[in-house]
C-alpha cells in the first residue's frame, strides 16, 4: 500500500511530465519556433524538469517490469510461473527503492536546483567575543566545505576590534550546498569562558547565521532604476592604496530598502559586481520568503522552509557539547567546531523529510 504523501507526489510528477512534454513540444515546434528570448527560460525550465522527472523514469520502469513478471506470475506454464515468482521480491524490493528515490529528489528538488549560495554570518549580543565566535563559525563552515570539496569565495567581511568578524559574507559555489547547509540559517549562541575574562566567568555570546540562495539574473529582475549606487573611498584593510580612489560601492534597493555595501576590492568594477550578486540574493529571498509565508498561512505547515529565525542551537564548550535545539540532540562539540557537520546535517535533513511528508499527507 503506497502512503498518502508518496501518491500525491506521483500525482504531482505526472503533472510534471505533462507540463515536461508540452515544453518539448514548444522548443521543437517547426511551424513556429520560439524566438530567442522565450526560448531561453524555456530551455531552463526543461532541462530543471528533466533532471527532476529522472528518478520518475527510473520508478516507472521498474513499476512495470513487476507488473509484467506478476502477470508471468499467473501463467499456465509452471516452469515460467515458477521463474517469474522467483523474481517477484526482487523487482518488488528495486520499485521500492525507486519510489523512495523520487520521494527524495522530490522533497529536496529546490534545495537541489540551487547552485551557489550566499553564506552571511553577523556578530550578535556579546561584544568582543560574539565577534570571535562569528569567526569561529566561519571556520567551521570553511572547514566542512572543504570537506565537501566546494567552491569557497569571500565576498564582504568587517574584523572584529580583538579577531573574530563583525561580519563575513560568503558564496559556495556546489550544487548541493543548499540542501546541506539550508537548515543553518537562525541564531546561534555560545557558552564558554572568553580569552578576555580573567574571573574565569562563562559568558553567553550570539551570532546569527543566514543561508541565501545565490540568484542570477534568470532568477530575478531588478530594475536599475529602483536601485541607487553610492561610491564611496574604502575603508577596510588595505593598505593606504584602496583608500587613494572611491572604489566601495553601496547599492540600495528602493522598494524593500535592501543595502549592500562591498569595500573589500581596489577596483570599483569587482565591488560592484560582488554587491550586485549579493543585492540579487537579497532581493530574491526577500521575495521569496513572503511566497512561503502565504503558502504557509494556506497550508498551516511551511513545506521545506519554516521559520528558521529563532535561535537554533547552543556550543556549550564547559560540557563540550553541541544542542541542536530543533532536533532535541546533542553532538561533540570538538567534532562541530572543526567542520566535521555530517551527522548534524543527515539528521536534520532526516527531520525535514519527515515533516514534509506529514504535511504532504494532510492534503
Amino acid at each position: 500500500m503506497i502512503p498518502t504523501a508518496y501518491r500525491s507526489i506521483l500525482a504531482r510528477l505526472a503533472e510534471d511530465q505533462s507540463h515536461f512534454d508540452a515544453l518539448a513540444a514548444r522548443l521543437n515546434d517547426p511551424d513556429s519556433p520560439p524566438s530567442l528570448a522565450e526560448s531561453i527560460p524555456l530551455s531552463k525550465e526543461h532541462g530543471q524538469l528533466s533532471r527532476r522527472l529522472t528518478p520518475y523514469h527510473a520508478y516507472l520502469a521498474a513499476e512495470k517490469r513487476l507488473v509484467d513478471t506478476q502477470e508471468l506470475a499467473a501463467s499456465d506454464d509452471s516452469d515460467l510461473r515458477a521463474l517469474a515468482e522467483a523474481e517477484i521480491p526482487t523487482l518488488q524490493s528495486e520499485r521500492d527503492a525507486a519510489l523512495e528515490a523520487i520521494v527524495n529528489a522530490f522533497l529536496a528538488a529546490d534545495e537541489l536546483s540551487v547552485a551557489a549560495i550566499i553564506l552571511e554570518i553577523r556578530a550578535g549580543t556579546g561584544g568582543d567575543e560574539a565577534a570571535l565566535f562569528a569567526g569561529d563559525l566561519a571556520e567551521m563552515y570553511r572547514r566542512y566545505a572543504e570537506t565537501q570539496h566546494w567552491k569557497w569565495e569571500p565576498l564582504e567581511f568587517s574584523p572584529g576590534a580583538a579577531g573574530g568578524f563583525r561580519e563575513v559574507v560568503v558564496s559556495i559555489k556546489a550544487p548541493g550546498a543548499y540542501r546541506a547547509l539550508a537548515f543553518e540559517s537562525g541564531g546561534h549562541r555560545v557558552q564558554r569562558v572568553p580569552v578576555t575574562e580573567t574571573q574565569g566567568r562563562i559568558h553567553t555570546s550570539a551570532a546569527t547565521v543566514a543561508i541565501l540562495p545565490e540568484a542570477d539574473e534568470s532568477d530575478i529582475t531588478i530594475n536599475p532604476a529602483d536601485v541607487r549606487e553610492d561610491v564611496s573611498r574604502s575603508g577596510g584593510p588595505g593598505g593606504q592604496g584602496v583608500n587613494k580612489i572611491e572604489s566601495a560601492v553601496q547599492l540600495t534597493h528602493l522598494p524593500t530598502n535592501i543595502v549592500v555595501r562591498m569595500r573589500e576590492e581596489r577596483s570599483q568594477h569587482k565591488n560592484r559586481e560582488k554587491a550586485w550578486r549579493l543585492l540579487r540574493s537579497r532581493v530574491f529571498e526577500h521575495f521569496d520568503s513572503k511566497r512561503r509565508a502565504e503558502r504557509a498561512a494556506t497550508r498551516k505547515t511551511m513545506i521545506g522552509s519554516g521559520d528558521r529565525s529563532e535561535r537554533i542551537r547552543t556550543y556549550n564548550f564547559p560540557q563540550n557539547r553541541c544542542t541542536d535545539h530543533r532536533l532535541n540532540q546533542n553532538f561533540p562539540l570538538e567534532k562541530i567546531i572543526a567542520g566535521d557537520l555530517a551527522s548534524l546535517l543527515a539528521a536534520l535533513q532526516a527531520q525535514d523529510r519527515a515533516d514534509r511528508l506529514a504535511a504532504l499527507g494532510n492534503f
